[in-house]
């Protein structure tokens, strides 16, 4: 099975940037995508972002499109999530995700379901 530790949140202020790192360990790597949603209090779950392990295809809610970048690196079994231009309403707790369902279909699934396997998740705070 899969694992996933996240690191990297912070408090920044409105304008700032952050990086988020996830890093994966166990069997059968190959066999999940890693994305992350985030969740802040009184609000929904809201998916934010997922990369295909396939072909590296990748998706984004609409509130952080332009704004984030999610890429990874394999051969360290890590993926970053790169946010830019940040927002006060980006303030939420922000878990990593690793999941073998479709990618297309996660950032949607994880709104409502939980993902096969997530990490304890990193504060991200954005101050106006």
């Amino acid at each position: 099975d899969v694992q996933v530790v996240e690191s990297g949140g912070g408090l920044v202020q409105a304008g700032g940037s952050l990086r988020l790192s996830c890093v994966a360990s166990g069997s059968n790597l190959d066999e999940y995508n890693i994305g992350w949603f985030r969740q802040a209090p009184g609000k929904e779950r809201e998916g934010v972002s997922v990369i295909s392990r396939r072909d590296g295809s990748t998706y984004y809610a609409d509130s952080v499109k332009g704004r984030f970048t999610i890429s990874s690196d394999n051969a360290k079994n890590t993926v970053y999530l790169q946010m830019n231009n940040l927002k006060p309403e980006d303030t939420a707790v922000y878990y990593c995700a690793a999941d073998p369902r479709p990618p297309s279909r996660l950032l949607t699934l994880w709104t409502h379901l939980r993902p096969h396997r997530r990490g304890q998740g990193t504060q991200v705070t954005v101050s106006s």
